[in-house]
């Protein structure tokens, strides 16, 4: 993940940028024109799917102590949790399906099956996140908080642990998602005052404590004398969307090529500029069709950043005309494999967590040498 001082890309005249923004906002219309019924019948058809799912992954559970049946009670509920996750909840949350006047998709309201309340992630996701895309120091999504993922944050000792961080992130991520949302930190920066931070932690406490009960008390007492069996299986559930998601959302995120911004070189944008930003500040990985169901079409990262109230399930459509768009104007468009996004990604976190690694504390010059250095 660089920043944009340390590799620019084709340079375009401020008529290009605002043309190519042009485009993005008539793909956008068009999209927004042609929203239907099929559109409706597809996510009513997957949020079914999942409740499905659910029900035969909870009942194999409950007779777990046959291997194929909690084997198959595993990877039901898993497929599950990774749904109502990826390609329902984070979706509905955005507003994708505001417009079909259905309460139970829609944004204001949708809880998801997730510790972490779907109030405050909100703002912490669709506020901050997608407003301050990849600027650094207001996008708090960059690193999470735990992590140095890009030569902009200045490194410190405790980056040492940059990989093992990211693992134990990578298990726990629910976890994780759920005290970044928190924004405890902004009580010791004073942007948050005490009454704030305890208000927000009542409202994570109850909802971390509904999940808990749910999968680790009500559904394995349901058991009776396979508790055990149901709460090992819950677990390892809750543990494969955990790396699931993770897996995806950083390989959308934090690859070597997405680059990252200055408040400075932020300042001030045009609707062409923002795009431009969005743009430069995400990655794709390619995939099937379930590939892209699994993500939450997340593996469309580029055309997710660019149009994030849009149904989903538009977006590979869209990428074939964003992809043009970005060849006739010189832009980069990041995509690759999942192994080859995902190898990117660990290579940033085991670079960047060593004190050599080029960083804001040193001269850009300096820096510049130092990455030719690490490419020869």
């Amino acid at each position: 993940m660089q920043s944009l001082s340390q590799k620019e890309p084709t340079q375009l005249t401020d008529e290009q940028i605002e043309a190519f923004g042009a485009e993005m906002d008539a793909i956008r219309r068009r999209v927004v024109s042609q929203l239907g019924e099929e559109d409706a019948a597809y996510i009513r058809a997957v949020v079914d799917a999942q409740r499905k799912l659910e029900i035969a992954g909870r009942a194999m559970l409950m007779v777990g102590v046959f291997p194929p049946a909690w084997l198959g009670g595993v990877a039901a509920l898993a497929l599950s949790k990774i749904i109502d996750n990826m390609e329902i909840g984070h979706n509905v949350m955005h507003g994708q399906y505001d417009w079909m006047g259905d309460n139970a998709l829609n944004s204001r309201d949708f809880e998801w099956d997730i510790v972490s309340s779907a109030e405050l992630w909100k703002r912490s996701h669709n506020f901050q996140h997608h407003t301050y895309t990849n600027i650094v120091g207001k996008d708090r999504d960059i690193g999470y908080l735990m992590l140095r993922i890009t030569p902009e944050q200045r490194w410190n000792p405790y980056y040492l642990g940059n990989p093992v961080y990211a693992v134990l992130l990578s298990f726990f991520f629910q976890w994780g998602v759920m005290l970044h949302d928190l924004e405890a930190d902004q009580l010791v920066t004073g942007e948050k005052s005490w009454d704030e931070v305890s208000d927000d932690g009542k409202k994570m406490a109850g909802k971390a404590l509904r999940q808990v009960a749910k999968d680790y008390v009500l559904f394995p007492a349901l058991s009776g004398p396979f508790f055990l069996f149901t709460l090992t299986g819950n677990a390892s559930a809750n543990m494969i969307r955990n790396l699931w998601a993770f897996a995806i959302i950083f390989c959308g995120h934090f690859p070597e090529e997405v680059q990252t911004f200055t408040e400075e070189e932020a300042a001030n944008e045009s609707r062409g500029q923002w795009y431009r930003r969005q743009l430069l500040g995400s990655g794709n990985i390619t995939g099937s069709a379930l590939f892209h169901l699994m993500s939450g079409n997340l593996s469309h990262q580029i055309e997710h950043h660019l149009f994030p109230d849009l149904p989903a399930r538009r977006y590979q459509a869209i990428a074939v005309e964003v992809r043009e768009a970005c060849e006739r104007y010189g832009l980069p468009y990041n995509t690759g494999g999942l192994t080859k996004q995902l190898g990117s990604v660990f290579r940033q976190l085991v670079t960047l967590a060593m004190p050599w690694s080029a960083g804001p504390s040193q001269p850009r010059e300096e820096r510049s040498a130092l990455e030719s250095v690490k490419a020869a």
